[in-house]
């Protein structure tokens, strides 16, 4: 736990400033998690002898976060292009003897679209008018959810909530989570409208919602990791982040609050 506690802290201490701040700064943070987890994401399916091909799955996720933060127009080409290429290389393994080639195909894009895809709308929130601060509204509504069910979890959690998936979540945990969540949510934005950018933008009772649903959901991308780890026999990703394992680790549940306070926000508030 103090491992934990100091880990978050130095990252805090490191991506407050890059996500204010914005640009090539908040790019190289988020960058060097969505690559990083990449990585991971590869490591893991060779670690029951599938061979996603890892300089196009890393390659085309980091030109689709590019593209994503700075020239947005040619995304979606670059992600098409990814898939081909993939598509390609698979075909020649699969001429060469490789028989598992079209399951390696598959891995390799869905870590296209999971981490390149889906990774590039935490740079979508952050290109939002007041972009910092819808992203500091979203991201620690997420971690005080993803906080509160660690603690409430792991003192009082009896029932199991995905005893397959990940045996130590339980339901008393997600219920910390989704109130968690809401309650940071409503607080947050109080703080924020009070002494930010967000006065008459969003309204209490908005944030709460917000973070009810990011808390409600959100731990299904930290189950979906747990359902790789699982069938690849890998507790973390890696060890790259003391007290956390590793970049995909940390960012599982980012990807799912990144897209659904993206479009809650331009739906409801924007």
């Amino acid at each position: 736990m103090r491992r934990r506690l100091i880990t978050t802290l130095a990252l805090t201490l490191i991506g407050m400033p890059a996500i204010l701040l914005g640009g090539i700064f908040y790019f190289l943070l988020m960058g060097t998690f969505l690559i990083g987890a990449a990585w991971e994401y590869v490591q893991l399916f060779r670690a029951v002898k599938m061979e996603p091909q890892i300089h196009i799955t890393m390659g085309g996720v980091a030109l689709m976060i590019l593209t994503r933060m700075f020239f947005p127009e040619y995304a979606m080409p670059v992600f098409s292009a990814a898939i081909l290429i993939a598509l390609a290389y698979h075909l020649i393994a699969y001429e060469r003897g490789r028989d598992q080639a079209a399951l390696d195909f598959a891995i390799t894009v869905a870590g296209l679209t999971y981490l390149g895809w889906i990774g590039g709308y935490l740079f979508d929130l952050r290109n939002l008018p007041e972009g910092g601060w819808w992203l500091m509204l979203v991201l620690p509504s997420v971690w005080l959810a993803d906080s509160g069910a660690y603690s409430i979890g792991r003192a009082y959690g009896r029932h199991k909530l995905a005893p397959r998936l990940s045996p130590r979540k339980s339901w008393e945990g997600y219920a910390a989570s989704v109130f968690t969540g809401m309650i940071g949510g409503a607080f947050l934005v109080y703080a924020y409208s009070a002494y930010g950018n967000l006065a008459g933008d969003i309204s209490v009772w908005q944030g709460a919602l917000l973070g009810l649903i990011l808390g409600a959901l959100s731990p299904l991308g930290d189950l979906g990791e747990s359902m790789i780890k699982r069938q690849s026999g890998i507790k973390d990703s890696s060890d790259i982040i003391p007290g956390h394992g590793g970049f995909f680790d940390r960012i599982d549940s980012w990807l799912w609050g990144a897209v659904i306070g993206y479009y809650f926000l331009i739906w409801f508030i924007i």
